[in-house]
C-alpha cells in the first residue's frame, strides 16, 4: 500500500512540476523566436546556387531535454497498445525548437545574416527499455552562417 502511495505522489508530482516547467519553456522559446525572426534559415540543393557571402562559419546549437515521471508512466501504457506517443511530441518540439534556437543566437552574436543548409540530428540518451528508465533526448541543430 506504501509503494501505492508513494507511486502516486510521484505521478502527480511529475504531472503538476512537468507541465508547469514545460509552459515556461515554451514562454521562453516563443519569447526568443521572436527575437531572432529577422535570420532567416534555408535549405540548398547540391546543384542549387548558394547565396554569395563574405564571410561564412558553422554554428551548431545542442540541447538535452529530459522527460518527466509523468510522460514517463503515461508512454509505457501507450507502449502496451502501440500507437502515437503524443507525450513525447511536445519533448521533441521543444527540442528542436530549443537547439535551433541556440545556433541561431550564436550565428547573430557572429553578425549572420543568415544560416543556410540547417540539419538536426537527435538520439536518446539513457536506457527507456527498463523498467525505471527516465527518457531523454539530445538534439543538435547544425547550420552554415554566412555574412
Amino acid at each position: 500500500m506504501e509503494n501505492l502511495i508513494v507511486f502516486a505522489i510521484l505521478l502527480a508530482l511529475g504531472y503538476g512540476v512537468g507541465s508547469y516547467r514545460e509552459r515556461r519553456h515554451y514562454e521562453d522559446i516563443k519569447r526568443r523566436e521572436k527575437q531572432t525572426l529577422h535570420i532567416p534559415m534555408m535549405n540548398f540543393g547540391a546543384k542549387q546556387p548558394m547565396p554569395q557571402a563574405d564571410d561564412c562559419a558553422m554554428f551548431a546549437g545542442s540541447v538535452v531535454i529530459a522527460s518527466d515521471y509523468f510522460k514517463t508512466f503515461t508512454a509505457s501504457l501507450r507502449n502496451l497498445v502501440g500507437g502515437r506517443v503524443t507525450v513525447y511530441e511536445t519533448l521533441l518540439d521543444r527540442g528542436r525548437r530549443e537547439a535551433m534556437l541556440r545556433m541561431k543566437e550564436q550565428a547573430i552574436a557572429w553578425g549572420a545574416t543568415e544560416i543556410v543548409n540547417v540539419r538536426l540530428e537527435n538520439s536518446t540518451i539513457g536506457n527507456t527499455q527498463r523498467r525505471n528508465g527516465q527518457a531523454a533526448i539530445e538534439i543538435i541543430a547544425y547550420g552554415t552562417a554566412l555574412r
